[in-house]
């Protein structure tokens, strides 16, 4: 009996040490950086143990920026996203001829360079001294007047940020609905009709719950993903983000550490477990609201 109860801690002793190495002495290393306040890290000493790298992180008006950045990306592009790869979805399934096609096209977006969709999202977009961009002759055409989207007022370029990440995750997110919308049983779809059931009704009482579970792992991993977000921005605005009034959480992370602002390791170790437990509050909510909202088969 002993021998049985210890086989299966013996079968996990690799996932063990590698989450133990490469998540759990990571996770405790940041937090004692975090706490070491004018820490020197050519010289490896500090001064003190405190909250003061934390005071100043969320007194810091780049982060503070950071911050707003980051959460208007997840409050309009994680919903944004998700509805608009629904509708995809739902009309790829309603289909028959050409389906793998259509789907094929959907995905490309996906597996393409992020780098190379910020550079072509750069030429509709951007402002040059040969061209005012795709988009802005599109807007004069229709009687509008010019903006430069990357240089230029602070809503213009959150605009931009939040349709190049919309336009980078939906893909993936249309390729998991539209393997959950196939995966639901037809019989309940067949019952419904036999009973003259609305299509609106039949998407809201059979389609939506039967999907609920991968529309609650798009969702939750969808503002995990947003809250990471840094190679989205630099991919539009370049490299200094402070400039451009643009950061991210990780963005002021990478600044602090390797930035021309950087060598504060500390600061940036608070900034982010800020960001670790904006995260993890998040997510328990989101798991507190699946258990009303999320039906597993």
């Amino acid at each position: 009996m002993e021998q049985k109860d210890f086989k299966p801690w013996l079968y996990l002793l690799p996932a063990l040490l590698f989450l133990g190495f490469f998540m759990v002495y990571p996770l405790v290393d940041v937090l004692v950086y975090s706490l070491e306040e004018g820490y020197n890290s050519a010289s490896q000493t500090f001064f003190g143990v405190g909250l003061y790298n934390y005071s100043y992180v969320l007194h810091d008006p780049y982060f503070l920026q950071a911050v707003k950045n980051t959460f208007l990306l997840v409050i309009i592009t994680v919903p944004v996203s998700t509805g608009i790869a629904l509708l995809i979805s739902l009309g790829l399934n309603a289909i028959k001829p050409l389906r793998n096609l259509y789907q094929t096209v959907f995905f490309l977006p996906y597996v393409t360079n992020t780098l190379a969709v910020g550079l072509v999202f750069m030429i509709l977009f951007k402002k040059t001294a040969y061209s005012d961009g795709l988009v802005n002759l599109l807007i004069r055409w229709f009687g509008g007047e010019g903006v430069d989207f990357i240089d230029g007022p602070y809503w213009a370029k959150i605009f931009v940020l939040c349709f190049y990440t919309v336009w980078v995750v939906m893909p993936f997110k249309i390729l998991i609905l539209t393997s959950a919308l196939t995966s639901v049983k037809q019989d309940y779809y067949n019952a419904a009709r036999v009973d003259a059931t609305p299509r609106w009704r039949i998407f809201t009482r059979i389609t939506l719950p039967m999907i609920s579970p991968m529309l609650f792992y798009l969702v939750v991993t969808g503002f995990i993903g947003a809250f990471k977000a840094y190679s989205d921005a630099v991919a539009l605005f370049g490299t200094d983000l402070n400039a451009a009034g643009m950061n991210t959480i990780v963005g002021y992370v990478y600044d602090m550490l390797y930035g021309d602002s950087g060598g504060y390791p500390s600061y940036a170790a608070a900034a982010a477990l800020i960001l670790f437990a904006i995260v993890l509050t998040i997510t328990c909510i989101n798991l507190l609201v699946s258990r009303r909202h999320v039906y597993y088969d």
